[in-house]
């Protein structure tokens, strides 16, 4: 069974915080270096979301089961793209279809925002993820390039 996607911009301030504490555990498989503590991750997540990011999550029932922060960028050399910050399944809720149902939505929205692609950037350490980006018709069109500032 596919999961249902919420998105939190989409659901109102109370229901958006009923959700988040249910996202915070699994959004920290991915990130854990975000602060510690709910509410330094709540504060974090207000940031984040000012900013123009949306928060989706991938639920069955009352569980988050994945989510993915994503953003709509207007640039130069790809006109509109939807870019996916960060994209991550529970551990214990992989290979179920999840993080293929979260992309299918999430390119589904990039087409309804006019955008011409669907981009991320993915860890180098992170090989299990590369093979699940390959299947899901991602290529590796270029370097990413940082530079980490003091």
């Amino acid at each position: 069974m596919s999961p249902s996607i919420v998105t939190l911009a989409d659901v109102g301030e109370k229901a958006a915080a009923r959700w988040l504490p249910r996202a915070e555990a699994v959004h920290r498989q991915l990130r854990d270096r975000l602060p510690p503590g709910f509410d330094a991750y709540r504060a974090t997540l207000a940031r984040v979301l000012a900013g123009g990011a949306r928060l989706s999550l991938a639920v069955e029932g009352e569980t988050v089961e994945g989510l993915a922060i994503w953003r709509v960028v207007d640039n130069t050399y790809e006109q509109r793209r939807l870019y996916i910050d960060d994209l991550v399944t529970d551990a214990a809720c992989r290979s179920r279809g999840i993080g293929h149902a979260l992309l299918t939505w999430l390119e589904h929205q990039a087409r309804a925002l006019s955008c011409t692609v669907l981009a991320l950037d993915s860890g180098v350490q992170r090989s299990g993820a590369h093979r699940f980006y390959f299947r899901e018709g991602f290529l590796i069109p270029s370097f990413s390039f940082r530079k980490t500032l003091a």
